[in-house]
């Protein structure tokens, strides 16, 4: 029997670090600082907003629907973005946490007032990160969490809800949603039967997806995470841009520069560090229930 101790384990944000650049997949989900052993995050505006709006809006479905808006999502969410307030959240500045936490309250109060899909029934997966073999005998696991499951009780399925707090629209050729539909169909019983992202900060109303093969999207996630596998293996994380870097490794370059500010320590253990702002003016940036 397969340990899934000494599996690999792939995520969809793990999958996505790779695909922009093994090096910054390697300085995210595998480097270890050697003084606290502690692996390095790096939180900025944009990620201390999506935080605090996912986790006011994902405790909702534990509760049951009569009880999820007796409170208000504000009073929640003030609790909430203390946690990412000045510097533990990135922001240098007040203003543009004033501006960023304004933003994210917009879209719950776009959630108070069309509410939708919250207000119904909801399927939670129990273990607190999904997970299944995508291949048992090569040792690969894949995981992740989902923002919300809609309980259809006339047909006994399920539809998959994503969370946007972003301003970009997510690709046609991204694998969040087959990764998404692979851990459902895996870590409960029920049928998909549809997948929506919710845009929160410009929409009212879900955004309805097509839902991807389930046998290609397999393939598609497995090739990958071979590749990620091979990569482990020979600890070769190469930049596509070379020494110089690209984008996506730099700020952690950044952070094993010394040119990073540690400000705490995740939940999940990692070393947390902000990267002041390029512009002094400016911060950019069963296994289920049904309730």
């Amino acid at each position: 029997m397969a340990d899934k101790y000494s599996a690999v384990w792939v995520s969809h944000s793990s999958i996505q670090d790779y695909l922009q650049c093994p090096r910054a997949y390697y300085l995210k989900n595998i480097y270890r600082d050697p003084k606290t052993k502690h692996k390095i995050q790096l939180m900025a505006p944009p990620l201390a907003l999506g935080s605090a709006v996912h986790e006011v809006l994902e405790a909702l479905s534990v509760l049951p629907t009569a009880e999820r808006f007796k409170e208000s999502l504000i009073k929640k969410y003030e609790r909430v973005w203390g946690r990412v307030s000045g510097l533990q959240g990135g922001f240098f500045r007040a203003e543009t946490e004033r501006e960023y936490k304004e933003r994210g309250a917009a879209m719950l109060r776009r959630v108070i007032n069309n509410p939708g899909p919250l207000a119904n029934k909801a399927v939670k997966i129990t273990e607190k990160l999904p997970w299944f073999w995508l291949s048992e005998p090569e040792g690969l696991i894949l995981c992740g969490k989902i923002d919300w499951l809609e309980y259809i009780p006339e047909s006994d399925q399920v539809h998959i809800i994503d969370f946007k707090t972003g301003k970009n629209i997510e690709k046609e050729d991204s694998l969040q949603l087959p990764i998404y539909y692979l851990l459902v169909h895996h870590c409960q019983h029920r049928e998909v039967a549809k997948a929506s992202y919710w845009y929160l900060e410009s929409n009212d109303d879900l955004t309805p997806q097509v839902l991807p093969d389930l046998d290609e999207a397999k393939q598609r996630v497995l090739q990958i995470a071979q590749k990620i596998k091979t990569a482990r293996k020979l600890e070769h994380f190469p930049c596509p841009n070379g020494e110089q870097g690209c984008p996506a490794c730099k700020p952690y370059e950044m952070v094993l520069q010394g040119k990073a500010r540690l400000v705490g320590e995740s939940e999940y253990g990692s070393d947390v560090y902000v990267l002041p702002p390029r512009d002094k003016q400016a911060d950019s940036g069963e296994t289920s229930t049904i309730l």
